[in-house]
């Protein structure tokens, strides 16, 4: 398995950033595919899941701002961000997940994750 991260960066709040996540070694359109991210001295925090079937999960601070999404041809998840906060501040990482909750735990993670930061 093999997940690489990309598409964060400095943005202003309000901005927008598309992340995207290379998988291989799977595919992404069986699997449900989570993003989460861990701020500065802080634990990993999940942040976005999408099920094999379609279905979508966010936490409440991003809900309405944030949508994931699958390409199967391409074996790629998104994340497009919008109307980033400072609190969105962050290394964003995905990987596939088993768990009931769509969570990451630290072990989980394979990619070097992306950083994105979000200046006020």
């Amino acid at each position: 398995v093999q997940l690489v991260e990309s598409g964060g960066g400095l943005v202003q709040t309000g901005g927008s950033l598309r992340l995207s996540c290379a998988a291989s070694g799977f595919y992404v359109s069986s699997a449900a595919m989570s993003w989460a991210r861990q701020a500065p001295g802080k634990g990993l925090e999940w942040v976005s899941g999408i099920y094999s079937d379609g279905r979508t999960f966010y936490r409440a601070s991003v809900k309405g701002r944030f949508t994931i999404s699958r390409d199967n041809v391409k074996n790629m998840v998104y994340l497009q961000m919008n109307s980033l906060k400072p609190e969105d501040t962050a290394v964003y990482y995905c990987g596939p997940t088993r768990r009931v909750d769509m969570t990451l735990s630290n072990e989980d993670l394979v990619g070097q994750g992306t950083q994105v930061t979000v200046s006020s």
